[in-house]
């Protein structure tokens, strides 16, 4: 083979590979446009079963995934999501997080119309498997124990794990992440009690 058939060769190359780039894209473009809807609907799902878990049976009839109103917290929107019952308010769910010993630890939280927590759960953590897992439901009831709790029950000093002198129970070798889940559901029942009438404002409550 002389050198200009080699060079005519090589010219197709790019041309061939960028082709076959084109019509790469074009099939993904044509595989991410068909799964987006299920996808877009395995995480309403998703998320609205996690709502549900924190509410009390039978507390809400609406969809509050549409019922959502965002809030500023330090400098971040917040969404806020309504929960009622014939058309009146019974308590809004939100999002909170505190730094635990691996990383952020999210929780979500519902509250009632007068402060009070009717549900808490750990949505992610990297924590200790076996430790400070404990967080989560599944794991442990551990998370049970802010049901019906409010900043002023118990006494704002005592929002804290039995070892710094507080009425929550820590875990043995993990106590950073109790007390982190206790100070981010205290942080979001402050959030709350600072920002109520913005979050329930035309909740018709």
């Amino acid at each position: 083979m002389n050198l200009d058939t080699l060079r005519d060769k090589l010219g197709y190359q790019p041309l061939l590979l960028g082709v076959v780039a084109l019509l790469a894209s074009a099939a993904l473009a044509v595989v991410s446009s068909a799964t987006a809807p299920a996808i877009a609907a395995a995480e309403a799902k998703d998320l609205r079963d996690s709502l549900s878990d924190v509410l009390p049976a039978g507390l809400a009839d609406n969809d509050f995934l549409k019922d959502t109103v965002d809030i500023d917290r330090d400098g971040k929107a917040v969404t806020v999501y309504r929960a009622r019952r014939g058309g009146e308010l019974q308590a809004v769910l939100f999002k909170v997080a505190e730094r635990g010993y691996s990383g952020e630890i999210q929780v979500l939280m519902a509250v009632d119309m007068d402060g009070r927590t009717l549900g808490v759960r750990v949505l992610k953590h990297t924590e200790t498997p076996g430790l400070g897992d404990k967080v989560e439901l599944r794991k442990d009831d551990w998370v049970l124990d802010f049901n019906g709790k409010s900043l002023g029950d118990p006494a704002p000093e005592k929002w804290a794990v039995k070892k710094d002198n507080g009425v929550f129970d820590q875990f043995a070798g993990a106590t950073i992440t109790p007390r982190a889940v206790v100070k981010a559901v205290k942080g979001g029942l402050a959030f709350y009690a600072a920002r109520k009438q913005d979050i329930t404002a035309g909740s018709g409550s």
